[in-house]
């Protein structure tokens, strides 16, 4: 019994890990994708490449965004992190 409980304690804690219920990034003003999927193709990047983007959104912010190239040569945004244009 001693040895199940981290077990099932670990399990626990694994299960709030899960990133299906999160919402997809939406694309916000200078974004890639803010307008729709650029024109040109990236066709020399191997699928799966990450593609990153750097721009201050209205309010002064640094924007970082990552996205990753899709097989029918779409980009996706993965990920968004916004913060002052110099950290403390």
């Amino acid at each position: 019994m001693k040895a199940l409980l981290p077990v099932l304690f670990a399990g626990a804690l694994l299960a709030g890990c899960s990133s299906a219920n999160t919402p997809a990034l939406e694309p916000i003003p200078g974004s890639i994708t803010y307008g729709g999927q650029p024109r040109t193709k990236l066709s020399k990047s191997p699928v799966g490449s990450a593609v990153y983007n750097q721009f201050y959104n209205a309010t002064g912010q640094r924007v970082e965004e990552t996205y990753i190239l899709q097989p029918d040569r779409s980009l996706k945004l993965v990920r968004r992190e916004i913060g002052p244009d110099f950290p403390d």
